[in-house]
This record gives structure tokens, C-alpha cells and sequence, in this order.
């Protein structure tokens, strides 16, 4: 999801060159302008650049750019929104043909990136709301997201339980996530939010887990956490654990990544089921979107990159330790047809 704080100077540009098949400068034969003679740059403009879901995101974007031959520069995100907003001005002046916002504050962002959209560079954003209809978004679903994951979490506890809550608003994830699990209550009414916590920051986590034990010393009637990132659920599994009430406790959450796997699978982990996206092919739809616009086609303004729910016992049935492992063993958690062109090679290591 995302963070805040550090200050600017600690909000640098990392610029990526992608050199590969095709080679940047190179084109792809058959495909549109300015794809068949190539040379295309792109700029992807972070707000958080740390943890395993970014960290994958950003691996997808790489390959992505690579198999079309674009040079992608990479603005590292400090979770500072000033920061990034410099940092999309900094991608104009270097006369990128997109850009791509990965999450951030709308505030900061709006007027910068409609700067962007006069200066003729296409503009995509991947979940932050912009509330502009020529940029168009990438989404995880989040919706879908959260109804996986509660769906799961009642056909485990039933419609009558104590619940924490994850949550931190402001962020456009985060709040779409929230509308379900307000819908789950009032659809629900023996759902009892007993306690809601939460925080975005350079450590997530461990703040959380912080935030979490001081919930639970309050309220150690909670029998479900409901939380709906990887990085919160990392934070509730470790205060539990410190606890010693994981063995009274299930977590539900969102998102995936191999740290993630092993945190759900270990043996007596209270973290039963996640609904998640592979944020590798998040970035490379990404990638794919802004290349299309690029070339004069329309992605469609609401891009969504459909979650699939993992549960604990499945992992454990099918030996998956791994991203890797979930792309070979659910097919469908490894691709994604979105903002997909016949001229669009597959994006490949």
C-alpha cells in the first residue's frame, strides 16, 4: 500500500535504462508508432519504493519495458508526497513520452500530473485517484480483494465474531477495501468491530504490531483481525506471536509475496488467507497501459487486474513456497490480460 515521511533529499532519482530484446532504440517490427522505430522513454514515479509487493511491482514494470524496448527511469518514492510531486516535474523535464504514478497523495499529485498530460506525455496511475478521465487507472481490484478475504473469514468464524480492524484512510486501496468491510458489518451485524488501528510509514509493520498488542490488551476478546495488506498482517501475525494468542487468533488479509508464504505457512501462524493480485503483472500492465496510450490506443480507463484468494491450508496442500511456486500452480495468480496488444511482446526474464 504506502507510506509517508523522509524528507526530500532522501527521495532521489534511481534511472533505469532497459537494455534488451529489442534493445532500447531499437523498434518492434510491425507494431505502431513509436514502437516500430523505438527509442521510447518512460518514467515510473514511486511513493514507496520498499517491501516485497513494491520491490515485485517494480521487477514486472522492469520486464515489462524491456521486452518493448523502452527505457524506463525509475524515480525512487520516500513515501514523501512533496517528493514525489518534484519528481514528476523532474520526469517532464526529461521529456519522457509517459509516466506512471505509482500511488501517492491525489493532492499533490493532481495539478503535476495534468502539467504532465499538457506537455503531451501520456499518464497512468496505479492505485491513487487522480480524478482526471485522460489518465487512466490500474487497479487490483480492491473490492474484489476484500470480499475474497471476508468472504473466507465468515465461512471460517461465522457471521457472529469479535474483530480488529487494520486500517489507515486516505489512501485510495485502502478506503475502496474499507467500503466492503463496512458493507460485511452492516450485512452482518453479529460482527462486532472491537478495535481499529493502524499506520503507514517507513515501518509499517512494526508499528502496527506496536498499535496491535496495546488493541489486543484492551479488547483480548478479538478472535479475527481483518487486515487488508501484507505489511499490516505482518505486523498483527508478529504481535500475536509475542503475544502467545495465535492459536486464538485468525488474520485475513490482502496482497502476496514470498515473505508473505512463508509467514502463512509456518507451522501454528494465525495468517489463514490473503486475497491478492501478483504484483509483478500489476507492473507489467502498467507498462503495457502507458505503452498503449502512447501509441494512440485506448487501455480503457479503469484497468483491473483480477485477485485470487490464497488460503493457508492450500499452501500447505500444494508445497507453495514461493511467488514462483502460486505462478506455476495457479495460473491464474501469474497472468493477467489487461491492456494487452497483438504488437505487445510477453514479458519475459
Amino acid at each position: 500500500m504506502k507510506r509517508f515521511a523522509l524528507g526530500i533529499a532522501g527521495a532521489g532519482l534511481m534511472a533505469t535504462s532497459l537494455l534488451g530484446a529489442p534493445a532500447y532504440g531499437e523498434g518492434i517490427a510491425g507494431a505502431p508508432a513509436p514502437f516500430d522505430k523505438g527509442g521510447v522513454k518512460v518514467a515510473l514515479v514511486t511513493f514507496i519504493s520498499a517491501g516485497d509487493f513494491f520491490q515485485s511491482y517494480q521487477a514486472g514494470a522492469q520486464k515489462q519495458a524491456k521486452a518493448l524496448g523502452i527505457d524506463l527511469q525509475i524515480f525512487s518514492g520516500r513515501q514523501d508526497a512533496a517528493a514525489q510531486r518534484e519528481q514528476v516535474e523532474q520526469a517532464i523535464n526529461l521529456g519522457v513520452q509517459g509516466i506512471i504514478i505509482d500511488h501517492g497523495q491525489p493532492e499533490a499529485l493532481k495539478d503535476v500530473a495534468q502539467k504532465a498530460l499538457d506537455a503531451g506525455i501520456k499518464v497512468v496511475a496505479f492505485d491513487v485517484d487522480l480524478g482526471n478521465p485522460a489518465i487512466p487507472q490500474v487497479e487490483q481490484s480492491d473490492h474484489e480483494l476484500a470480499k475474497a478475504a471476508l468472504g473466507q473469514a465468515i465461512a471460517d468464524n461465522g457471521t457472529s465474531f469479535n474483530a480488529g480492524y487494520v486500517y489507515v484512510a486516505g489512501f485510495a486501496p485502502l478506503d475502496r477495501r474499507n467500503e466492503i468491510w463496512e458493507e460485511a458489518k452492516k450485512a452482518n451485524p453479529g460482527i462486532v468491530e472491537k478495535a481499529r488501528w493502524g499506520a503507514v510509514n517507513d515501518t509499517t509493520a512494526s508499528s502496527t504490531a506496536d498499535q496491535t498488542k496495546a488493541a489486543f490488551q484492551a479488547n483480548p476478546d478479538i478472535t479475527v483481525v481483518f487486515a487488508p495488506y501484507d505489511e499490516f498482517a505482518r505486523g498483527v501475525k508478529l504481535a500475536t506471536d509475542e503475544l502467545g494468542i495465535s492459536d486464538k487468533v485468525k488474520i485475513y488479509s490482502a496482497d502476496i509475496s514470498t515473505a508473505d508464504i512463508t509467514e502463512i505457512a509456518a507451522e501454528g501462524s494465525p495468517w489463514v488467507a490473503t486475497a491478492a493480485t501478483n504484483p509483478a503483472v500489476v507492473g507489467e500492465v502498467s507498462v503495457r497501459a502507458v505503452a498503449k496510450l502512447i501509441a494512440g490506443e485506448d487501455p480503457g480507463h479503469n484497468i483491473i487486474v483480477k485477485p485470487v484468494l490464497i488460503t493457508q491450508k492450500e499452501l500447505r496442500d500444494n508445497a507453495i513456497k514461493t511467488v514462483e511456486d502460486l505462478n506455476a500452480k495457479l495460473p491464474a495468480f501469474g497472468k493477467s490480460d489487461a491492456a494487452t496488444a497483438s504488437w505487445i511482446p510477453v514479458a519475459t526474464q
